[in-house]
């Protein structure tokens, strides 16, 4: 199974969202990380064929994103994901598989089924008006599985959710990934770090990096140092270099930063992280490595 992403271009009048591209995604979870406004949403929109691209193309196993088989092979979970504050979980559920085409007695038995996945059978005659924003989270993943989906496309589906509820989330879409291909788009480097066999980063609407954690991390191994400096040598390599931390240690500055060589007496080089290279490539200091 491969989902491939050939050119893929969205433009409207001057401004470019999606740039030109280009990927082949397999069975696995896969974390698209980039800032507000990089062209994730958009580039998620035009995979589930919701947006129609300027230009390239989307296709699943040789068919289109606009084809019907396409569609049936599909799983979405949008950014502001809709819903029925009136209707139970379950009657939710049975509402969408009605109009996924699911028989009565095949949308009783699958909504039960992802409601026991999602954690939500104890809550599944409750008003989804009475639900959290991690009940709800959930929910919306179960809508999304209902037709046991190839590809399954999450758009910041952490978004608001507290620590407990992130982790019980991250879990399971984890477990989703050994059969499908699962897309998860975040500006949350913690989601992806912890579940993506392979990340995206995506900045202007261009995909910057594509590789395992190890791999891209790969790309500023050596450049992350720590040190404590006075505030003079502080403001200066603030100035010069990426800063990814910094607070105040006795009559010193605590900085960790990225920078091409040793930026000051005393520096310590340290591992890299992905929370390094996310910082390093939205700072507007990169130019200055």
């Amino acid at each position: 199974m491969e989902l491939i992403l050939d050119r893929l271009t969205k433009q409207y009048k001057n401004k470019i969202a999606v740039d030109r591209v280009s990927a082949v995604l397999r069975p696995g979870v896969y974390g698209l990380l980039g800032a507000n406004g990089a062209g994730k949403t958009t580039l998620l929109r035009m995979i589930c064929g919701i947006l129609k691209p300027t230009g390239g193309t989307v296709s699943l196993d040789g068919m289109d994103a606009g084809e019907e088989g396409y569609r049936a092979r599909l799983g979405y979970l949008p950014q502001d994901f809709g819903y029925y504050p009136e209707f139970t979980g379950m009657d939710f559920l049975l509402y969408l598989a009605a109009l996924k085409g699911l028989s009565k007695a095949q949308a009783r038995r699958r909504a039960a089924e992802l409601l026991r996945l999602v954690s939500l059978s104890e809550a599944a005659n409750k008003k989804i008006r009475a639900y959290s924003g991690g009940m709800k989270q959930r929910l919306g993943i179960a809508q999304a599985l209902l037709n046991d989906p190839k590809l399954l496309v999450l758009d910041e589906p952490t978004a608001g959710l507290d620590p407990k509820e992130r982790v019980r989330f991250r879990n399971l879409i984890a477990s989703l990934g050994a059969d499908r291909i699962v897309l998860l788009s975040t500006h949350i480097v913690s989601d992806v770090e912890h579940i993506a066999g392979r990340i995206l980063v995506m900045k202007d609407g261009q995909i910057l990096q594509n590789g395992s954690l190890e791999e891209i991390i790969g790309t500023i191994e050596g450049k992350v140092f720590e040190c404590v400096a006075e505030a003079e040598t502080a403001k200066r390599l603030m100035e010069t270099c990426p800063v990814i931390n910094l607070r105040r240690e006795g009559n010193g500055v605590f900085l960790r930063l990225i920078c091409g060589e040793t930026p000051c007496a005393g520096a310590v080089k340290v591992p890299a992280s992905l929370e390094d290279l996310y910082l390093y490539y939205f700072s507007e200091m990169r130019e200055h490595e």
